[in-house]
């Protein structure tokens, strides 16, 4: 549908999706009726967190994204897919720079006529949700202030805009931080936080809120007399994808039956259980530390996630629960670290969230087994392929063990 043929009434926005797309026809459906009168952006995290991503690459969000939506927001799952040339066009960011120039990596605003009022929606990402995004990728990139860019981008344009209206990836407590420090912002829809906290919550004149995460709700927000009015919605649960995207659609079940693949009995300690996901890497990390013969092994809890088991594990579960294809490597800790190991364990929480330590690091500890996300957090020396994922060390930990093939019998 072009945009000639739409006007305009509300505001429609997703966030923090991470490619569930096992049941997201309800949101397709919904999203494809909304875009005759709604404009529908998004806050981040579209990217990265099932098995569909790492099958498809990313393929079956892009297409959803470019048939979709209007406005995007970077966040720190997916950042690289922001650049690509479809989907630039699609992102804001008014605090994402060039490190070496200065200029801004992404527009910094799209101007929309909603409810016949000249809005402008921006976007910002956090410091720490930027700090997440591995090394690799946000390599030459910057982010500023998020208060002072969004106070600079209202003395450029304050004579054109009637609405200012916020994507933030930043998390709900900081959002209502940064509703108090811009009063000028009518709406924030709040993403990263995955918290139960969806609003709307009232800083002065501003509304914060936010939709459900992983594909099940949206936020909408509306002009109402002089003000705007917004509240969480739930997406419906539908069979029924338009004709526009079938091909979407096919993908998905594509992609749906080589996620069905067993991958073998789920051990009892785990079976019908949702794991504690420390529990379960303290679990692998003793197992990496007997195995691989590691002086020590470093693991983030925020490397998995919570997944309902059964009787049988299957592909989808595990790339459910390990998400993000991270590969063991030995990494060398450099003398400066070395010699200062609360410092590094201080800094790798602090990125990357609560830490697995198997055993407690010794003093004068040189290397590290850990996963290359970590190693290129703390910047460690050389790191070497384990020759293993994380993925693959759970998927031993939550079966049982295959039994020996019988002699002359192909393995």
């Amino acid at each position: 549908m072009t945009a000639t043929t739409r006007t305009l009434e509300r505001i429609v926005a997703t966030t923090d999706v991470h490619s569930n797309l096992a049941q997201i026809t309800g949101m397709l459906a919904q999203l494809h009726a909304e875009r005759r009168r709604s404009l529908v952006v998004d806050c981040g995290d579209f990217f990265e967190g099932t098995g569909f991503y790492q099958l498809a690459g990313g393929s079956i969000e892009r297409q959803i994204l470019l048939s979709l939506y209007d406005v995007i927001a970077p966040g720190n799952h997916g950042w690289s897919h922001h650049f690509e040339p479809g989907l630039r066009k699609l992102t804001v960011c008014a605090n994402a720079v060039d490190q070496a120039t200065g200029r801004e990596l992404f527009r910094p605003l799209h101007m929309a006529e909603i409810g016949g009022r000249q809005v402008a929606v921006t976007a910002v990402i956090s410091p720490q949700a930027f700090g997440a995004i591995p090394l690799d990728q946000r390599a030459g990139h910057h982010v500023t202030n998020p208060v002072r860019a969004l106070r600079e981008l209202l003395l450029a344009h304050h004579h054109e805009v009637d609405a200012w209206i916020l994507l933030s990836h930043s998390g709900f407590e900081e959002d209502l931080k940064l509703a108090d420090a811009c009063p000028f912002l009518d709406v924030v829809f709040a993403g990263h936080c995955h918290s139960e906290h969806y609003g709307p919550e009232p800083v002065g004149k501003t509304l914060v809120v936010k939709g459900t995460e992983l594909g099940a709700g949206y936020a909408l927000a509306e002009p109402v007399g002089a003000d705007w009015t917004a509240h969480p919605c739930r997406f419906p649960h539908t069979a029924t994808l338009p004709r526009d995207l079938k091909a979407i659609g096919e993908e998905i079940e594509t992609i749906s039956a080589r996620l069905n693949a067993p991958l073998g009995q789920v051990a009892e300690r785990w079976r019908h259980t949702v794991p504690d996901r420390r529990e379960l890497l303290e679990t692998v990390a003793v197992r990496l530390h007997s195995g691989l013969g590691a002086e020590s092994v470093i693991l983030n809890e925020t490397a998995l996630r919570p997944v309902q088991l059964g009787e049988v594990l299957h592909l989808a579960e595990l790339l459910a629960i390990e998400p993000f294809g991270n590969q063991l490597v030995h990494a060398d800790l450099p003398e400066a670290i070395s010699g200062d190991l609360a410092g590094l364990l201080a800094s790798l929480t602090d990125r990357a969230g609560p830490l697995v330590v198997t055993p407690p690091l010794p003093p004068g500890i040189r290397s590290v087994l850990t996963t290359d996300y970590l190693a290129e957090t703390f910047r460690a020396g050389r790191a070497r392929q384990a020759g293993l994922q994380l993925g693959q060390a759970v998927r031993h930990v939550l079966t049982e063990p295959q039994p020996d093939p019988v002699d002359g019998e192909a393995e």
